[in-house]
């Protein structure tokens, strides 16, 4: 599934990482998002309203080239969903915009699916005042890299992220996840990226030059965020954490969330909403229970009986001799 090219397989620097004061080292890596965009040559002489057209036009092609990739993205749900079914987990490495979105993507599964480190854990170079903070020396470390996964073991999956393809910090992370027999992911704005040599799967997309040459918060950013939104999505719905397209393991942290747990009962049932909520009540605000119970017409006990067999919902609603709804 490794994807390489002769370019990427030129621009690998020697030492390994590039920095100091040897600025002859960066020389030949630039990355597409770091070449002039032709299009946007003018763009501080004009006024707002085309510098506003302009970005945005420029947004409209990152959805396709994050589908481009599709097949890739594929891959990497399968290595992940397989990685967590044997007690292993999903690591994502990267520095920068790139790593911050890897943070933001792992933290908002827990109250979204009740999943957190025990399946996702994210490391970002610098560490987490890097989340507020620029820490850009950071990225030039692969040893930290190596250091903060330090605790990947074999049946895990490290995702590395890094816009320009190169990143030591990543690098690092990478080469440690191999070389305790985890599997790898690269996702990159980068189509030669040198980090694409050696991992099972590698999801370059072709986004382009910025509007702002270089300016990877953009374009290059929001590839690589549909592509976590997609990727953690599938994973999720894979392991059962979603009934039809509905979440069931949501933590109802306040009022809102606590609604949306009735509301999401009374979608999947077509039950009357206080109905759902007195059985939520009594399923002790486990949504999965209160679920089996209204579809499948048990008690309380019955219900997290089933559930205990595995299966998920669907599973347990079919053995107590019920109909799933679509």
């Amino acid at each position: 599934m490794t994807r390489t090219s002769d370019l990427s397989a030129g621009r690998q620097d020697r030492a390994g990482t590039p920095g100091g004061d040897d600025w002859r080292e960066v020389v030949g890596l630039v990355s597409p998002t770091e070449e002039r965009n032709p299009r946007t040559t003018d763009i501080d002489l004009l006024p707002t309203v085309d510098v506003v057209r302009l970005i945005l036009e420029e947004d409209a092609g990152v959805a396709s080239a994050v589908r481009a990739e599709r097949f890739r993205i594929t891959q990497a749900v399968d290595l992940a969903v397989e990685a967590i079914r044997a007690g292993g987990r999903v690591h994502y490495a990267g520095a920068g915009t790139s790593g911050r979105l890897g943070v933001l993507d792992a933290v908002e599964l827990l109250p979204t699916y009740g999943v957190g480190q025990e399946w996702f854990d994210a490391h970002l170079a610098g560490g987490v005042d890097a989340m507020t903070v620029s820490v850009e020396g950071a990225e030039d470390d692969p040893e930290a890299g190596r250091r903060d996964l330090d605790h990947v073991g074999p049946h895990d999956v490290v995702v590395g992220l890094a816009a320009s393809g190169r990143t030591p910090y990543v690098r690092g992370a990478l080469d440690l996840a191999r070389e305790r027999g985890a599997r790898t992911v690269l996702v990159s704005a980068n189509p030669a990226a040198t980090l694409a040599a050696g991992v099972d799967v590698a999801i370059l997309l072709d986004t382009g030059p910025e509007v702002v040459t270089g300016s990877t918060r953009m374009k290059a950013a929001s590839a690589q965020k549909i592509v976590l939104n997609t990727f953690s999505t599938a994973v999720m719905i894979r392991l059962g954490k979603t009934y039809s397209n509905l979440m069931i393991d949501v933590r109802a942290t306040n009022a809102k969330l606590r609604a949306r747990l009735v509301r999401l009962l009374s979608q999947a049932t077509g039950l009357d909403p206080d109905a759902c909520a007195d059985v939520l009540a009594e399923s002790g605000g486990e949504v999965q229970v209160a679920l089996v119970v209204l579809l499948a017409g048990v008690d309380v006990p019955a219900a997290r009986d089933a559930l205990a067999d595995g299966g998920g919902v669907r599973a347990a609603v079919e053995r107590l001799g019920g109909v799933p709804a679509r």
